[in-house]
């Protein structure tokens, strides 16, 4: 059936699936078949290293034992609802005026979206980059079996660091053909329209604020599989 997109899947895949009217079959290889796939014969000797005990991997870096999940989901979460480009509101004072056109509707494009998502993707990538880091750091100072930890997580984050990257590429691509969507089914819905007419910037706004909450979600979705790494060595820390 149209839009169904199955029972598996993470959240940001079942998102990306229903707003392109996609399928979502569960996957029929097992997580360790998957990860033998994506690791290469370098990536599987250090792996074997580090799960031994063998030379750390961990890279030398600044401890802060202040530096929290919580605090760094929670700032990328507000950075993501605060954008100027995808709040959901009058457009404040100040703004550029390349946005401001966007913002007024009076031609919407999805070049600036575009910009907005890959620069929140940048902004993602190097915070969490940078608290699981840390959170290494601090595993590597306790005890053999958090150390060997804090090693096994280094080596999988370089191994796995290009698929991911392969991986969340294709999102704006993905997220362009549905702005253009929904904006082929406003102009449809507008000249069918038998009643009194609506304006032009209002029609814009109804499906731009749409766009604009779907893109949210996407986002929110992303940072959510970004975190789960670095959840886990705090997971860890606490044990």
């Amino acid at each position: 059936m149209p839009g169904h997109t199955g029972l598996g899947g993470p959240p940001l895949v079942r998102l990306l699936a229903r707003l392109a009217n996609a399928e979502v079959r569960e996957s029929e290889q097992s997580l360790p078949d998957s990860l033998s796939q994506w690791l290469g014969w370098a990536d599987a000797i250090a792996l074997a290293a580090a799960l031994k005990g063998g030379k750390r991997a961990v890279a030398p870096a600044p401890v802060d034992g202040s530096v929290s999940c919580t605090e760094v989901r929670a700032e990328l979460t507000q950075a993501i609802l605060d954008d100027e480009l995808l709040a959901v509101r009058p457009p404040p004072k100040g703004r550029m005026l390349a946005r401001r056109a966007v913002a007024r509707n009076d031609d919407p494009d999805y070049v600036l979206y575009r910009q907005c998502y890959l620069a929140l993707q940048q902004r993602m990538e190097t915070a969490i980059g940078a608290l699981r880091a840390n959170l290494r750091a601090r595993l590597a100072a306790g005890s053999p079996e958090m150390a060997k930890l804090a090693s096994v997580d280094a080596v999988m984050e370089q191994a796995l660091a290009e698929k991911e990257y392969i991986l969340l590429l294709p999102i704006p691509s993905r997220l362009e053909a549905h702005f253009k969507q929904l904006r082929e089914n406003a102009q449809a819905g507008e000249a069918s329209r038998e009643d009194a007419p609506r304006t032009a910037a209002q029609e814009t706004r109804a499906w731009l604020d749409s766009f604009r909450k779907d893109m949210q979600r996407v986002l929110l979705a992303e940072l959510d599989i970004r975190m789960q790494p670095a959840e886990g060595l705090q997971a860890a820390l606490r044990e």
